[in-house]
Parts: C-alpha cells; sequence; structure tokens
C-alpha cells in the first residue's frame, strides 16, 4: 500500500486555489477535499478563509452558477434546485437570491417546452399509466405540483 501524500499548509492552498479556479465550489465541497488530503482542521479553516479572501470561494455565486447551469441543461425546477443546494449546504438567502436569476416567463416557458416534450414521447396506451409516468417525471425534477396538474389538464 502506498503512504499518503502529505501536504503543507502552501501546498494545499495553491491546490485548492486551482480547485476553486476551475470550477465554482461550495464550502462543503472545499472541506471534504482537504478532509481527503487529510489537512487537519486547523489547517482547514485557514485555508478556507484564504479562499474567501481570495474570492476562490463565494457562496453566492456558486449557487447562482449551479441554478443556472442545471436550470439551462438538466431543466430541473425549483424544488429540485431547492433541495440540491441545501444538500450542499447553501443559505437560505442564498438559494433564493440564485432562483430569482430566472425569470418567471422564461421558467414558464422550459416548463411548458418539457412538459409537451414528455408528453409526446410516452408510449403507453393506458391513458392513467400514462398520466403517471408524466407527472413522475416532472415531479423528480422538482417541478411544482401546481403546474404539473394544469398541464396535464391541457393535455389529456
Amino acid at each position: 500500500m502506498l503512504p499518503h501524500k502529505t501536504y503543507t499548509v502552501d501546498e494545499a492552498k495553491k491546490r485548492l486555489e486551482s480547485y476553486c479556479a476551475y470550477q465554482e465550489r461550495c464550502h462543503k465541497e472545499v472541506r471534504q477535499k482537504l478532509k481527503e488530503m487529510k489537512m487537519i482542521p486547523e489547517a482547514i479553516d485557514v485555508i478556507i478563509v484564504h479562499l474567501l479572501k481570495h474570492n476562490f470561494l463565494n457562496e453566492e455565486r456558486f449557487a447562482k452558477t449551479f441554478v443556472r447551469g442545471k436550470f439551462k441543461i438538466k431543466k430541473w425546477g425549483r424544488y429540485r434546485l431547492t433541495s440540491e443546494l441545501k444538500q450542499k449546504g447553501i443559505s437560505k438567502v442564498n438559494i433564493n437570491q440564485a432562483l430569482k436569476e430566472i425569470s418567471e416567463s422564461v421558467y414558464n416557458e422550459v416548463f411548458h417546452a418539457l412538459a409537451e416534450k414528455r408528453w409526446n414521447s410516452l408510449t403507453e396506451t393506458n391513458i392513467l399509466k400514462k398520466k403517471r409516468q408524466f407527472i413522475d417525471y416532472l415531479a423528480y425534477r422538482g417541478w411544482e405540483s401546481h403546474l404539473i396538474y394544469e398541464k396535464l389538464g391541457e393535455l389529456s
């Protein structure tokens, strides 16, 4: 078994700077990375403060980037986005700020396009099963139930 590489605080700072520069990270991901590097708690705190001070780590920026990306690419609804950000330890204030990035009109447009595409792609002949599959698909992606049922009434 190979011995685990040890890092000085300066080496760890440099590694984490490039880790955070490559992609937006939340505090939880950075803390986890430092634990994997076998850093002691005092060093972890020093490094996180350094990253915050030099703007490598910014939770508000992370939340906004996360919401924009997951909404645009994976077409997640507000519930899923909120849930995922909570799991990453993002504060309610930053979550709400990030969700404001999505305009109501764009949000509804994406929902209606996704719902229609899904409805048309379902091949189920039993209408009740088709409705259940439709609801489950959209609910899993975090779309609000009132939107789902409204659209279901319109499509069926």
